[in-house]
């Protein structure tokens, strides 16, 4: 494999004529809005990568690969996945898109994608979301499932303004038991031992706070939040950090991890800060959760 290209070497082998196929290997909608002069498109992120090169390599005897050119990896994944798969020369640009319009070279430019802003009221898709939970000692975990009920998450201009969610702890599921054995588990966390449900069917949490978290990447938590949970007729302060994204303008997503202290709600069994010789009976104070929400934009 050569040593990567700078612009000006690019351009002027591409107005040489070698039989270059270069390669733009981001995502197709991105191709579509900007790419190199002559370039063509194989995405490096699907497992389809290598297809697309045979398809968009037409016979070329040098492959050129480049991407957003900004420090990131998709350029060197690109040609070691292509060196790997036997092909011989294999040339990266990683400059990319940034590096070519640094060095005054034109880019070939379509319609951009309207940003994504929320604004107003979306509403919890309760038949899409789900908590699933997870809950521990020192011997043993169990783990399972609980539905929202309903929920609103409103928007001003993109940023988190407010939001208000309702668990439904009627609908605790266990996953890893046999049937009987389940049951009789959610019996135990429907009790007052656990969370008292007969009088306390409906967990809440309401939003008291929404930070954004500075340098957040995709894939990693954007949001801090910061609000009240209301479990078991008692109210205490909860914060997380959460993944909060536009799918579309109707749709957002927001997932988040989240360890909460059962005891401070009153959920005390088998906690050793309440009780003495434990032993095999101890359960952690933390329980585990995992959120995954899909709310729509109120009206849709």
């Amino acid at each position: 494999m050569e040593n990567p290209l700078t612009a000006p070497e690019l351009q002027a082998r591409l107005a040489a004529a070698e039989r270059i196929c270069l390669l733009d290997v981001l995502p197709r909608e991105h191709f579509e809005s900007v790419h190199l002069p002559g370039a063509r498109n194989a995405c490096v992120y699907e497992v389809s990568f290598l297809d697309q090169v045979r398809a968009a390599a037409d016979g070329a005897h040098v492959l050129v690969v480049y991407g957003a050119g900004l420090g990131t990896r998709e350029t060197q994944v690109a040609a070691e996945k292509l060196t790997a798969a036997g092909y011989e020369n294999v040339v990266e640009f990683r400059a990319g898109l940034a590096g070519w319009e640094a060095a005054g070279f034109p880019l070939e430019r379509g319609a951009k994608a309207p940003a994504i802003t929320p604004d107003g009221p979306y509403r919890v898709d309760p038949a899409r979301s789900v908590i699933r939970w997870t809950g521990r000692n020192l011997f043993n975990h169990h783990e399972g499932t609980v539905r929202l009920a309903a929920g609103e998450i409103r928007f001003a201009a993109g940023r988190i303004a407010a939001a208000d969610f309702a668990v439904d702890l009627r609908t605790i599921a266990c996953t890893d038991l046999e049937p009987g054995m389940a049951a009789g588990l959610i019996r135990h966390l429907q009790d007052a031992d656990f969370f008292e449900v007969e009088r306390f069917p409906v967990a809440r949490f309401a939003l008291t706070a929404a930070t954004p978290i500075p340098a957040a990447t995709p894939g990693s938590p954007n949001e801090s939040l910061s609000g009240n949970l209301t479990l078991r007729g008692a109210t205490h302060p909860l914060e997380f950090a959460a993944v909060v994204a536009a799918k579309s303008a109707d749709e957002v997503v927001g997932q988040a991890q989240v360890a909460f202290d059962r005891t401070l709600w009153g959920a005390v069994y088998g906690s050793g800060k309440f009780f003495s010789f434990l032993g095999p009976h101890v359960v952690n104070d933390h329980v585990d959760l995992h959120l995954k929400l899909f709310a729509v934009r109120a009206g849709r």
